[in-house]
């Protein structure tokens, strides 16, 4: 399983869902189902939403065994 830290990054920076993806270009909707992990994103889009965060991709997802 993939695990995100998004709701964490999102909270550190006090934005909201809807913040965030209009940062990234997304719909809320997609934002919602990637942080309730119904929905895993493109390799271009967890790449996106680490440029938004301005950090390492390895910050905001990470592989875990099951």
């Amino acid at each position: 399983m993939i695990k995100n830290r998004l709701k964490v990054l999102r909270a550190e920076r006090d934005w909201t869902q809807a913040d965030l993806a209009e940062r990234a270009g997304i719909s809320r909707q997609a934002v919602i189902s990637i942080e309730k992990y119904k929905y895993t994103p493109s390799l271009d889009l967890a790449f996106t939403l680490a440029k938004v965060f301005g950090v390492d991709i390895t910050e905001v997802f990470v592989q875990e065994e099951d």
